[in-house]
């Protein structure tokens, strides 16, 4: 068998039901996102999504990311771990791994072929909930013992929300997907805050006042135990290189300890515990405290042997490319999944922590139902010159529209179709102290990354 067509028709099968990822404008309904056909489908399954402990994390914005740190601390305290994400940054078998491995492309198709008798019998399943399901089975029968899942879109219809986890989180929350969620906060967190269930604790990152307090009216309404980032749990930057950064995090109860520490100088005999990790940007101290709020609710509640040793190691080893990574320097690349107002605004402040005065030449690209006017605003005053792409994504805005927005800003801009092409133009514009940032969407940072490692792998047979 070949098994490289096997899975590209498998693919091509799971493509061939709904995908609403896929589709040009619609509504977030009971009647597209029914969980009752969710539900009948994880019976006929076996109910595989009862058999481990399920941390649960949806969000706006770092709910990737939080996901990877729970995750990797997970996998050092010896858990044998299945995370589900998504969308996947190159390949589909991304959404599912076990240990930091993706399900192999044969189990995939073994797994799809065993199920699509009822696929096939009018049950009316999107792509994403055949994904959902077959990731809980096959965590099942790989016998992991936790689960980290994020959620797609939204939450309370999000066909994750079949499952009742141990621990319930929400990550920052902003503006996107509001066609579909609401047009304002207080609607998107009604939508995100749906994942919460009675006396299950919930974690909640940093938010405006107008998401918080629907979450804090939730989790009282659910009878849920609610631990705050900033609150109950608080957290400051320490120090930070392009390939690390280091943060203080401790409990509000400790704040008269921190205050002695701090005014000593860090001479006191106690002190608050310390993390580093890879992930860059200060947005992604937030989302570590976030995820180390997670842990340690998440140990009171059938994950006991999460210590703070192996926390420490697993956000250490954590790996979520994608999310301002540095790819070389001189010139310098950085590809960053932001794509609405708020990533863009802390892709920016990323940009001028750790490249101060340097000139940026923009690669973008994002989907048509994108605040792009919103990304603008807060990225093209920090950029010399706009380069225009687009994804093979059927939504992927029309780069046309995006050079004419960026001249109306007062940049100058062309558009280059082809990522590859794009990526060697925007270098070819950036001197050795310029960087290029490649941005927009998670799809055209894919295909950067492709092509930088194509033109490494090139460079390297050359100078051989």
């Amino acid at each position: 068998m070949d098994i490289h067509k096997t899975y590209q028709e498998t693919i091509d099968y799971l493509y061939s039901f709904v995908d609403y990822s896929l589709t040009r404008g619609f509504r977030y309904s009971p009647e597209k996102f029914d969980l009752g056909r969710m539900a009948a489908f994880m019976e006929y399954l076996g109910q595989p999504q009862q058999a481990y402990p399920i941390i649960h994390v949806a969000g706006t914005k770092g709910k990737g990311s939080v996901s990877a740190l729970c995750a990797s601390a997970l996998r050092a305290a010896g858990y044998r771990v299945g995370f589900y994400t998504s969308p996947h940054l190159h390949d589909y078998t991304e959404r599912i791994q076990v240990d930091n491995q993706p399900i192999g492309h044969d189990e995939l198709v073994a797994l799809v072929d065993e199920v699509r008798p009822y696929l096939e019998a009018g049950h009316q399943l999107t792509t994403f909930e055949i994904t959902t399901a077959l990731a809980f089975l096959y965590f099942a029968r790989q016998n992991v013992t936790a689960v980290v899942a994020e959620v797609g879109l939204g939450g309370r219809l999000d066909a994750t929300n079949v499952i009742r986890p141990c621990l319930s989180v929400i990550t920052s929350l902003s503006y996107d997907h509001t066609h579909i969620l609401g047009e304002t906060l207080a609607e998107i967190a009604g939508e995100k805050g749906g994942i919460i269930k009675d006396n299950i604790p919930v974690v909640l990152s940093p938010q405006k006042d107008e998401a918080r307090l629907v979450i804090e009216r939730i989790t009282a309404e659910r009878n849920s135990r609610l631990v705050q980032v900033g609150q109950d749990i608080l957290f400051a930057p320490v120090s930070h290189s392009l390939q690390e950064q280091t943060f203080l995090v401790w409990w509000a109860s400790e704040q008269a300890l921190i205050d002695a520490y701090i005014e000593s100088g860090g001479l006191q005999e106690w002190e608050p515990t310390r993390f580093t990790i890879p992930l860059l940007g200060y947005h992604q101290v937030e989302n570590a405290a976030t995820a180390y709020a997670a842990l340690k609710v998440a140990q009171e509640n059938g994950l006991a042997q999460i210590s703070d040793t192996a926390i420490r190691k697993g956000f250490q080893e954590v790996s979520w490319p994608g999310r301002f990574e540095v790819l070389q320097r001189n010139p310098t690349i950085v590809v960053d999944s932001a794509h609405n107002r708020d990533s863009a605004l802390k892709l920016r402040l990323a940009l001028d922590d750790y490249f101060p005065g340097q000139e940026a030449i923009l690669l973008f690209g994002a989907s048509e139902d994108k605040d792009v006017d919103g990304m603008f605003a807060e990225l093209l005053p920090r950029v010399s010159r706009v380069i225009a792409t687009r994804s093979f994504h059927p939504r992927a805005m029309d780069p046309d529209n995006l050079v004419e927005l960026a001249h109306r800003l007062g940049k100058p801009a062309r558009v280059v179709h082809e990522v590859e092409e794009a990526l060697q133009e925007a270098l070819s514009y950036a001197r050795e102290d310029a960087l290029v940032v490649v941005t927009g969407s998670l799809f055209v940072v894919a295909a950067a990354r492709e092509c930088w490692q194509k033109m490494t792998e090139q460079q390297g047979v050359q100078n051989a």
